[in-house]
């Protein structure tokens, strides 16, 4: 028999992480599943009455979301609540972690102001990855503040950071910025774990990609610069955001 949970009110905020780029599906709201879908259907079969919202927006930044998602999620009166936030700062050149760490205390500070359980994210090490990895500094100071943000609240952390199967690149999507459906996969399972709550899903495990040679990952460099690096150094330079005129998928429980 199935083991029971406590929640029945479900709500995800937060950027693309959380609304699921990385792992298209035509069928889901949006045309993406992502991990928090994957954890909702979980949690659906473990209750006989259960409801899910997800109000995250690709591309925003955490005082973006502080504004437009926490009160939203706060009126759907749920009883579980997960929000990823400040990736996106971070990643940008000049950011404090410090700072960005503050604004996420307040946001945790309101979100459990409800007695909801929170769950919180802190960053993957991304040291492998050719993107981020300039930054993995600064997202390791930044997960130590999270740290420190969760025990003064009672939150969960869900701990990207140990969750060394990210290191594989086909966790990864094209864009070698989000997940894939094995990335989005995995962190469901990581979550469910956090929360103590049984599951069915199985790790999976992709075969080893075959080596290549110096001269083709070059090729594909030069390709992916072209088909997704530009495009966004472009948005940054005309101050634009990839959900400048995006819902959410899943705005109402």
């Amino acid at each position: 028999m199935a083991q029971l949970h406590p929640w029945s009110r479900y709500v995800a905020i937060g950027d693309s992480f959380t609304e699921g780029i990385g792992d298209p599906e035509p069928q889901s709201p949006g045309g993406h599943r992502g991990w928090a879908d994957r954890v909702a259907e979980v949690l659906a079969e473990r209750t006989d009455d259960f409801a899910y919202a997800n109000l995250a927006i690709r591309g925003r930044l955490l005082q973006q979301i502080a504004d437009e998602q926490v009160d939203a999620a706060l009126a759907l009166r749920p009883d579980l609540i997960t929000i990823s936030g400040g990736g996106n700062d971070i990643i940008r050149p000049g950011t404090d972690p410090d700072r960005v760490a503050e604004l996420f205390d307040d946001t945790i500070r309101r979100l459990r102001s409800d007695g909801a359980t929170v769950v919180m994210f802190n960053g993957p090490d991304i040291g492998m990855t050719p993107v981020l990895r300039r930054v993995r500094g600064k997202v390791a100071i930044y997960n130590e503040n999270l740290r420190a943000v969760a025990a003064r609240h009672d939150a969960i952390v869900a701990d990207m950071w140990a969750l060394r199967q990210l290191q594989d690149p086909q966790m990864w999507a094209p864009d070698r910025l989000h997940f894939s459906p094995l990335g989005h996969h995995t962190i469901a399972i990581a979550v469910l774990q956090a929360l103590g709550v049984d599951h069915d899903l199985e790790p999976l495990h992709p075969e080893p990609l075959p080596e290549r040679s110096w001269r083709a990952a070059r090729v594909d460099d030069i390709g992916w610069a072209r088909e997704y690096l530009v495009p966004w150094v472009v948005r940054r330079i005309r101050h634009q955001s990839s959900g400048d005129t995006v819902k959410p998928k899943r705005p109402t429980i």
